[in-house]
């Protein structure tokens, strides 16, 4: 019989004993779950020594896990200079730099070398990541948010839409300038041209894609167009919030996020009803194919449709809405431009409006206009993308920032369009500066291949470059000549609040601040647009 020292002992010794098999128990999962990670390191490491990797420079924090980078880039945005922010960080760091956010290693590149990887040579170690989580409330399952086969098999039915004989005569597009024309003639004094062009361009993309246009410009601005617009604008900007959160992007969300969304699926679906209970209307009788008709002959799904049809939408209206208005915000400041360009358009068209897109490829200094003001103001000026698998990109680090970078399955790489094109090292000192004329110099850009090939991507590149760009590039033009052929003289307007903003940027090389001064008011959503709008005087 034990004494009662000994069954205190034993009932200790138990206690021990099951407290040592719980401990081990977590230490053997801890080790379970972190030992094949730890391999994969060593495999990633491995595999940088084997291609010569050496680490980007990084973009130091103040702040533990980076939040001082995450307010940053907040505040930047709240003050409509984000794009003014980004530029600084490359001007100051380098070409590609590694950066941390909530703790999480990313990298930022304006190299062309690294964006021709990303987008064609090694394309296929890249994609969206959580982008489809991200977007998925508000564009659902469309070709901006699809990957492989079904990203693949959405641009295969959108690819007919874009065939140049579609809009070989205009006719598409001259009855929306001429509504968009007869807008500005009813107040043509002074007046901010921003929201006509973004219902211009949705009653153009309306009518080519859909079949039909909304006709928005036409009498008053319907309660439904502005409600869409408003809606739309909210709805991108959730979503903006919710990439810059990462692996976080669940918390942005909530019941106006879910409202905004609403209402732009309900706009799309009436639209639908629309095309559907006008049976006389079909791709047979418009003599051309129509997408609308495609997507709802390839799928029974209302939503598929719905979901595609915003996605294009997206791409449509926005992205040309913001060509225009900031080609119009350039001109005026630029009387030398402006006049130039007068001159080709009278020279090649006259004051004729039977304009043909033969004609408009004739006007090169237009085309040089534009380009200028998307190298500028490119329309969607920074992205990203997830690595699938652990790769290479070509350049940006060592101490001469020449050597390969690792980046490893799962970190996210965003390039800024914006920066790239605003190097000086690639179009000349005055970089930042609005010139059409570079474009028939002898850039730097065009010194090497890549650079060439790669330095210039308004319109993304590779497999995924964008299909509407002529038909965009076509629709700003079109405009573009019909309202300087309407209007003798067009001035800048007057912006409601000064311009210029004095800001400070925090440095990885300074312990001080440096004293920066913004431009303009910018305001990002899924694209780049003038957050003071395009205010303009017509005589």
């Amino acid at each position: 019989m034990l004494g009662p020292l000994t069954e205190v002992t034993a009932k200790t010794l138990k206690q021990i004993s099951v407290s040592y098999i719980f401990i081990a128990s977590i230490a053997f999962w801890f080790i379970y779950q972190r030992y094949p990670k730890y391999l994969s390191s060593k495999s990633d490491e491995a595999f940088g020594r084997s291609h010569g990797c050496l680490p980007a420079p990084r973009l130091r924090n103040g702040w533990p896990w980076g939040i001082d980078r995450l307010l940053q880039i907040f505040e930047a945005d709240r003050n409509s200079r984000l794009m003014e922010l980004f530029l600084f960080h490359f001007q100051d760091v380098g070409n590609t730099l590694e950066q941390k956010f909530l703790g999480t290693p990313a990298f930022g590149t304006i190299d062309p070398k690294n964006l021709e990887a990303m987008f064609s040579s090694r394309f296929g170690d890249f994609g969206y990541g959580l982008r489809r989580q991200i977007f998925f409330p508000l564009l659902g399952d469309g070709i901006f948010t699809q990957d492989g086969a079904a990203w693949k098999h959405s641009r295969e039915m959108l690819r007919p839409q874009f065939a140049r004989q579609q809009y070989q005569d205009l006719d598409i597009l001259r009855e929306h300038v001429n509504d968009l024309i007869a807008c500005i003639l009813k107040n043509k004094k002074s007046m901010d041209l921003q929201p006509l062009f973004f219902r211009f361009t949705l009653d153009t993309t309306s009518a080519f894609l859909f079949g039909e246009s909304t006709y928005s410009l036409r009498a008053a601005q319907s309660a439904d167009d502005i409600e869409f617009a408003k809606e739309f604008d909210i709805a991108q900007d959730y979503v903006v919030q919710r990439y810059r959160y990462l692996d976080l992007y669940w918390l942005i969300g909530g019941r106006r996020f879910r409202e905004a969304c609403a209402s732009v699926h309900t706009f799309i679906e009436n639209i639908i009803d629309r095309r559907q209970a006008s049976s006389t209307k079909s791709s047979e009788g418009y003599g051309r194919y129509v997408f609308i008709e495609a997507i709802a002959e390839d799928s029974g799904d209302r939503k598929a449709l719905r979901d595609q049809l915003i996605n294009i939408l997206l791409a449509g209206r926005d992205t040309t809405a913001c060509l225009l208005s900031w080609t119009f915000h350039l001109l005026p400041r630029h009387p030398q431009v402006l006049q130039r360009l007068r001159d080709e358009i009278q020279s090649v068209a006259g004051d004729s409006e039977d304009l043909k897109r033969e004609g408009i490829k004739k006007m090169t200094y237009l085309a040089n206009v534009l380009k200028e003001t998307l190298r500028l103001y490119p329309s969607v000026p920074v992205n990203t993308r997830t690595v699938h698998r652990t790769t290479i990109l070509p350049t940006g680090g060592g101490p001469d920032r020449s050597s390969p970078v690792l980046v490893r399955k799962g970190d996210n790489v965003a390039y800024c369009i914006y920066a790239m094109h605003r190097r000086k090292d690639l179009y000349g000192d005055d970089a930042e500066e609005f010139r059409p004329e570079r474009w028939e110099e002898d850039l730097p850009l065009y010194h090497d291949e890549i650079n060439a090939s790669w330095g210039y991507l308004p319109f993304n590149g590779g497999p995924r470059v964008c299909l509407g760009q002529d038909f965009g590039l076509t629709e700003t033009s079109y405009a573009v000549v019909r309202i300087l052929q309407t209007f003798p003289v067009i001035r800048a307007g007057q912006f409601d609040r000064p311009q210029a903003q004095a800001w400070t940027g925090y440095s990885s090389h300074h312990s001080r601040g440096v004293q920066k001064l913004a431009k303009e008011r910018q305001k990002m959503t899924l694209v780049m647009s003038a957050r003071d709008g395009c205010p303009v005087e017509f005589e």
